[in-house]
């Protein structure tokens, strides 16, 4: 099994990837691999940092391989920043790595999964590193698409764009790779929008199926402006525990790490001149829990709109597939008491909610306005 084979359904756009490993005429300096969410497209890159590293093009079984994939390989570095932003102080850092020799490499591989998360300033930054990179370095971007990346670093970048693999494929894959029953898997798969890592999840986590049921039953349970507003506020909940579960424990082993750096006993008083570093870390800590809530409320509104997708095919009389097959009861409940309009409607506030929150609108009132507009207005004829 080589490094390819986990990047499902992709065969044909990682072809100028493969072709670069095996042609050195086909090889440069600066990629870009964009792809929807989900596409595996940081996989992706680290399939291709580990088959650089590999003597054999990427086997899958040697050390080379192995460590690339995991993010131990002394001259592969993975950045995925779980901040709502790249600092420029982390480019810079890189920068600095990448004018580096690889210590025992081929190469001296960089790979940074959140592209789209530098600011114009960031990107100004590494442009000159991605302009004239040393001989033996490669930088590997990634980003949802080419434009969520300056144009000055995108038009230095060969781009490699993914597809969203069909279901069929990453159902296959949860089964191969986890063992999960092919019916199950192939439900998770629909119902992540062949999400690689989300149907993963909801396939080994019953908790994490239960909580996405939770959220589609906001579309029937929403009746009046009472359950509108209940209904928002138990969504910023769910968010904020899940940051809080997710991060707590991380949180508090980073403080304890640090206060024994600095050499300050729990309990102690600490001095005025190592207040700053404990500053910054509450601060890095707080940024993470932030992108970990809007991550979560990105979900929801992407749940949502996948079972209102639904509705409109069945309103319409569309030979498609549902997304949420195991909800086709409801679904169908749904379409046959509100009207086509009313499901656009509540499509399009969906949307609005989603561009708010990533206006940095306060959650609340993005989600409380979201769910007025979800309230059935227009009945259907019948």
């Amino acid at each position: 099994m080589t490094v390819w084979d986990e990047v499902v359904g992709q065969e044909r756009p990682v072809g100028p990837l493969r072709a670069a490993i095996d042609d050195p005429g086909s090889m440069t300096h600066a990629w870009l691999i964009t792809g929807p969410p989900g596409s595996g497209r940081s996989y992706a890159a680290r399939a291709f940092a580990a088959a650089l590293q590999c003597e054999r093009g990427g086997c899958g079984e040697c050390r080379e391989c192995t460590t690339a994939i995991a993010g131990s390989h002394a001259d592969v570095t993975l950045v995925a920043t779980e901040k709502v932003t790249i600092a420029i102080s982390e480019v810079r850092d890189l920068i600095s790595l990448a004018a580096t020799s690889p210590s025992r490499g081929r190469w001296r591989v960089i790979v940074v999964e959140d592209a789209d998360r530098m600011a114009e300033r960031t990107s100004n930054v590494l442009l000159k590193s991605i302009e004239e990179p040393p001989p033996r370095t490669v930088w590997v971007l990634c980003a949802p698409s080419p434009q969520d990346v300056a144009v000055t670093i995108r038009s230095r970048c060969r781009v490699v764009g993914l597809r969203t693999p069909d279901p069929e494929d990453v159902a296959r894959l949860l089964t191969a790779r986890d063992g999960t029953d092919p019916a199950l898997a192939l439900e998770c798969a629909l119902a992540a929008q062949s999400h690689i890592g989300v149907a993963r999840r909801l396939a080994r986590d019953p908790e994490a199926r239960a909580r996405r049921d939770q959220v589609l039953a906001l579309a029937t349970d929403i009746r009046g402006v009472g359950d509108a507003i209940f209904a928002a506020a138990d969504l910023v909940e769910v968010a904020e525990t899940d940051a809080k579960a997710a991060t707590e424990e991380r949180d508090a082993e980073e403080r304890a790490q640090l206060m024994a750096t600095l050499g300050v006993e729990d309990g102690t008083r600490i001095a005025p001149a190592l207040r700053a570093q404990l500053r910054q870390l509450e601060e890095d800590q707080k940024r993470r829990a932030t992108r970990h809530k809007r991550d979560v409320f990105d979900r929801a509104i992407t749940d949502l709109m996948s079972l209102y997708r639904d509705v409109v095919i069945v309103q319409t009389g569309a030979t498609v597939r549902l997304v949420n097959v195991a909800h086709e009861g409801h679904i169908r409940d749904l379409a046959a008491r509100t009207a086509l309009a009313d499901t656009m409607r509540c499509l399009d506030a969906l949307g609005t909610a989603r561009e708010r929150l990533a206006g940095n609108v306060a959650p609340l009132l993005a989600l409380e306005a979201m769910a007025l507009e979800l309230r059935p207005r227009t009945p259907a004829r019948r």
